[in-house]
């Protein structure tokens, strides 16, 4: 496995913050600025054209669809062409996507095939661009200090989709949901132009494999080889579509008939994200030594929203709860990302991650559709109540697997090209970092 070579810092800069960690960081916080707010004014710009939340939903489903399609086939590229090229190119493509939505919207003449089509060319764009990206951050940083570089990355990241999301609420008060998708697309050509100037030289070359489906297959043979990485990526599926079922159907409900209507709703989803921010705090000096005991554990608190849900709670304490279970949902993700980091060769960061990418985001579409029949067969608390009980029993289930429990932090990242499962190590010099 290639890893970063050390790269020049500036004073005052941590020595884990090199280069292209630096730009990527600075282009994250551009991008989320940008599209946070852009998926507020897209559904703005279908009900301004006269659409309905059915519409809605149309354009939603257009920029999911071509995601999920072509995630795998993203991630098998990102790993054949230098990283950067792939990240540009997606960039460009979102770029000219979001200018020509917000040409429609600000001429008044947006219809609904044509918005999804720009949605869609959308999403293709970021499956792409997601396994490139994660590929990228993975090869920019190492040794002990890169957890702490991955919680910064978070931290920067959710917090830029907060403040955009903020901003881009009152833009479109202010002046139209058009305009916002005008600045989504400046933010990506800006995210572009930095992400131009990353530094590949010292990755090696990639031989050429044997075809895109033997990339594939390599890839899904990294994924198969280990039990804890395709234990989670199950559990997420799974975890992922029951939370977005609760957040995009069941709260929203509940909030109109319980809580006094969206404002408390909005709140209570602010704080989820502002609690992100706070795990990614929380993980800059925490460095748990079993990665994902400590992970899987903080998975449990996801359960929380939706057992609140259920009473319901009112807003105070829906709140607290909101806050608390995104500090223990990002404590998972720097886990996560630093597991990867150090267990999976360089040269298939981006093919795995685009299998625990497909895994996160598959299930997703179909629990939100079956989100309002399930309120009807059983009616909104228990399905509710159903939503936790699932994370809970997946996530326990999950804590069976001895990989997951086991994996311990190692300062050094795996130089092998080959799965590794179980007890296996390469050499002594890994014991510390050994299973088990």
């Amino acid at each position: 496995m290639t890893t970063a070579a050390p790269a020049p810092r500036r004073a005052g800069r941590p020595e884990w913050a090199g280069r292209n960690y630096t730009l990527l960081t600075a282009a994250a916080v551009v991008t989320n600025l940008g599209s946070h707010g852009a998926l507020i004014a897209a559904a703005f710009a279908v009900l301004q054209s006269g659409g309905d939340g059915g519409d809605v939903g149309l354009v939603a489903a257009a920029r999911t669809l071509p995601l999920v399609l072509f995630l795998l086939i993203g991630g098998a590229v990102a790993d054949r062409l230098p990283r950067h090229r792939v990240m540009v190119a997606a960039n460009t493509l979102n770029c000219l996507s979001q200018a020509a939505f917000a040409v429609l919207v600000l001429a008044g003449e947006a219809q609904l095939w044509q918005m999804m089509l720009l949605a869609g060319l959308g999403g293709a764009g970021h499956a792409f661009f997601s396994p490139a990206s994660e590929g990228m951050l993975l090869s920019s940083v190492q040794g002990e200090q890169a957890g702490r570089a991955f919680a910064l990355y978070r931290m920067a990241m959710h917090g830029a989709g907060i403040g955009g999301a903020a901003l881009g609420g009152a833009m479109i008060a202010a002046i139209g949901p058009g305009w916002v998708l005008a600045v989504d697309a400046a933010a990506f050509a800006v995210a572009g132009s930095l992400r131009a100037f990353l530094d590949v030289s010292h990755i090696a070359p990639r031989e050429p494999g044997e075809g895109m489906l033997a990339d594939l297959r390599e890839g899904w043979r990294e994924v198969a080889g280990r039990p804890w990485l395709w234990s989670i990526v199950l559990q997420f599926a799974v975890v992922n579509a029951v939370v977005g079922a609760a957040e995009a159907v069941y709260g929203p409900l509940v909030a109109r008939d319980s809580l006094g209507g969206p404002g408390p709703w909005g709140l209570a989803l602010a704080a989820f994200g502002a609690g992100t921010v706070g795990g990614a705090l929380v993980m800059m000096r925490w460095k748990p030594r079993r990665l994902l005991l400590a992970g899987t554990l903080c998975i449990f608190p996801l359960a929380l929203p939706s057992a609140a849900l259920a009473l319901p709670l009112q807003v105070a304490p829906l709140v607290a709860v909101m806050f608390f279970s995104g500090v223990a949902v990002e404590v998972f993700g720097v886990s996560w990302m630093t597991a990867l980091h150090q267990e999976i060769p360089e040269d298939k960061f981006s093919r795995v991650s685009a299998y625990d990418w497909l895994g996160s985001l598959a299930l997703l579409p179909v629990a939100t559709a079956l989100a309002g029949p399930a309120e009807s067969a059983f009616g909104r608390t228990a399905s509710l109540w159903g939503c936790a009980g699932l994370i809970v029993l997946l996530t326990a289930a999950v804590l069976l697997v001895p990989d997951v429990r086991r994996l311990t932090r190692r300062t050094k990242s795996v130089a092998v090209a080959q799965p590794a499962s179980g007890a296996a190590s390469a050499d002594a010099e890994g014991a510390v970092g050994r299973l088990g």
